[in-house]
């Protein structure tokens, strides 16, 4: 065997993975120094995961444009080519997604720092995050697309597919309506501000906060850590309650059946005292009032007030655990209980 025979393709691999590793390490030198300049935002700093797939589609591009040259395994010129083409297709996209990546978290990060809006802040990461996917999604069908198209076979497939793309068309869409509908639905979520990461929701009688939004479902995280998969067409066909529509305040009631006696002012005064000592009480209300009497006990409610919907949980419940303990401590007559009395005697005929 020709000693040059090997020695080039050997000095062709050894000289491709010496320009990518200089190439890779000069790209994340300036990438640190443009992290270093701009620290108000972290683009850059975020830029440098693509280190990886730059440094493979740039080592497979030298390796492509030399390999017929220097005779890299030259009895399968034709394979090497191939599989070359497939992992430049595939570390582009790679990179592109991470490239992708980059942009939407440092253009949420730097949203969020100049924006203390809480329900502005959900309403861009539920937008951005569902763009990501978008995109994330094109790039991966496209480098697909492009892959399959590298063999002659699939080439004439594709043509006979375009040929016949109106009745492929009519047959997927009947098959994929459902699937189609939950895209467009995810998209008008995304963009109509209907339902965003973060927001405290009632579907289904349960009550919990959305947790992820992608094209086609949606998760919601109840109180008791279970998770609701559900279609994203359910926040566009039906009703369902939003508590962080609007602002995340709440405002919420407590209710106590006690008896006709029962100390009232003191009852307030308790309130505020009790209200004082929970840190999830947002301060702007806190009263108390008879809102219905029956002949045996009154309805005395509380309205109170936190600044979301998980914490007036806390304090509704807090308010009625700790008023009961009181009265039953200090006003116990205040308690509901059942009278009895003789009935008076039925008057006899005139």
């Amino acid at each position: 065997m020709d000693t040059d025979t090997v020695l080039r393709p050997v000095a062709v691999l050894a000289g491709a993975l010496v320009v990518t590793l200089l190439a890779g390490w000069l790209l994340d030198l300036l990438l640190r120094r443009a992290d270093a300049r701009h620290g108000e935002t972290p683009l850059w700093g975020l830029l440098r995961r693509c280190r990886l797939p730059f440094r493979l589609l740039l080592c497979t591009a030298l390796l492509y444009g030399a390999h017929r040259r220097v005779g890299i395994a030259p009895d399968y010129v034709f394979a090497v080519g191939r599989a070359l083409t497939l992992v430049m297709i595939a570390s582009a996209a790679w990179l592109l997604v991470r490239i992708a990546t980059a942009v939407v978290d440092s253009s949420y990060a730097r949203f969020a720092a100049q924006h203390p809006d809480d329900a502005r802040v959900r309403r861009v990461r539920t937008q951005v995050t569902l763009i990501h996917r978008a995109v994330t999604a094109v790039v991966v069908v496209v480098a697909v697309a492009a892959m399959l198209l590298t063999f002659p076979p699939m080439r004439a497939v594709g043509a006979s597919v375009l040929a016949s793309a109106g009745v492929l068309g009519i047959v997927a869409g009947i098959a994929a309506q459902s699937t189609l509908g939950n895209l467009f639905a995810g998209l008008q979520i995304a963009f109509g501000d209907t339902v965003r990461i973060g927001d405290t929701v009632v579907v289904d009688k349960e009550w919990g906060t959305v947790e992820e939004i992608t094209l086609t479902f949606l998760v919601v995280r109840t109180w008791d850590e279970r998770r609701i998969t559900m279609p994203v067409s359910y926040f566009t066909g039906k009703p369902y309650e939003n508590w962080s529509r609007g602002g995340a305040q709440m405002t919420g009631t407590v209710f106590w059946h006690l008896d006709h006696s029962a100390p009232l002012d003191l009852m307030r005064e308790q309130l505020r005292r009790i209200l004082e000592e929970i840190p999830e009480w947002d301060g702007r209300t806190g009263s108390l009032a008879v809102t219905d009497t029956t002949p045996h006990t009154i309805q005395v409610r509380a309205v109170v007030t936190a600044k979301d919907g998980s914490d007036i949980w806390t304090v509704r419940c807090q308010v009625r655990e700790r008023l009961i303990a009181w009265l039953v401590a200090h006003h116990p007559y205040a308690l509901p209980r059942i009278a009895t009395a003789p009935a008076d005697a039925r008057p006899g005929p005139a």
